[in-house]
């Protein structure tokens, strides 16, 4: 297999293996918010949490599809992925507190934290010369700079990979947010 074929197989791996990963976990968590009722427990803090760590994961994830990978994208990806893993810890303990957090839901968090660090390593297999770059001090000024990809992802997957975002991610956490205020202002 030649280092063309190792490249596709990583590229069609990230693209098509580990960022639909992101959409059965989400709806499994957000499942599971719903069964122990989140808006009569932690309500708005924990699912502003929730949208926090959304965040986290998708501003990496947008850089990966449309940008070119240099050290400045590695960089936020990595940045962002070590936020989200202290976001996670900050959500559990938050959850604990006042709701019950059976062990599949545990497992399901610990899925959802791997993901952004197994997208980062992929992508730092498929551009180990941009890694190297970035671990060498990154001088040049395009190094650091925000550029659109020089082979862009075909328009169908990314409005696809949109779609399923939306449908899988945004959706049932919007409808989080949505009891939690609601639940929030009958209480208040």
């Amino acid at each position: 297999m030649g280092a063309m074929d190792v490249e596709s197989a990583n590229r069609r791996f990230l693209m098509y293996g580990v960022l639909p990963l992101w959409f059965v976990p989400s709806v499994a968590d957000w499942t599971m918010h719903r069964r122990t009722r989140i808006e009569s427990t932690t309500g708005v803090r924990e699912s502003a949490i929730h949208a926090l760590m959304m965040a986290q994961a998708g501003v990496p994830v947008a850089l990966g599809l449309l940008a070119r990978v240099n050290p400045l994208v590695l960089s936020v990806m990595g940045g962002a992925a070590l936020a989200h893993g202290a976001t996670a810890l900050w959500d559990v303990r938050t959850a604990v507190e006042e709701r019950e957090v059976r062990p599949l839901e545990q497992h399901i968090h610990s899925f959802l934290e791997v993901l952004p660090l197994t997208a980062l390593a992929f992508l730092g297999t498929l551009h180990a010369d941009q890694v190297r770059r970035l671990l060498r001090g990154a001088r040049d000024a395009d190094d650091w700079k925000l550029l659109p990809k020089s082979s862009p992802l075909p328009a169908r997957y990314l409005a696809g990979f949109g779609i399923g975002v939306g449908l899988c991610v945004a959706l049932p956490y919007a409808e989080e947010m949505f009891r939690c205020l609601k639940a929030a202002r009958r209480h208040a």
